[in-house]
């Protein structure tokens, strides 16, 4: 078999003018916009709302487990202690988020 008879199997390469690059910018960034375009009219909405019930469950489950923290006891601490290894990264920050100081407007405008 000759050389120039065997296939190759590097695949052909397209070389691309600027104007075909300009183009396929255009178009990508088109689309980027429609995309968030649909995003925000359709589903930005549930996506806010669902992350704002995993943080509530996320936070009624660190005060059922971790409540002792705080004084309120809740569960035995035998089973606390099961679950620490998997609540020790959250700590720091769900002791922040349930003993801030909330007002009236946190409500109205939450």
């Amino acid at each position: 078999m000759l050389l120039s008879q065997r296939k190759s199997h590097i695949p052909d390469v397209k070389i691309m003018t600027k104007k075909e690059k300009e183009g396929e910018k255009k178009e990508s960034e088109v689309k980027k916009a429609a995309k968030g375009l649909v995003y925000g009219m359709a589903m930005h909405g549930m996506v806010s709302y669902a992350l704002k019930t995993r943080m509530h469950l996320e936070n009624l489950f660190m005060l059922i487990t971790m409540g002792d923290m705080l004084g309120v006891p809740v569960l035995p601490p035998y089973y606390c202690l099961r679950l620490l290894p998997y609540c020790v990264p959250h700590i720091k920050t769900w002791k922040r988020t349930l003993l801030r100081e909330r007002d009236v407007t946190d409500s109205i405008f939450a």
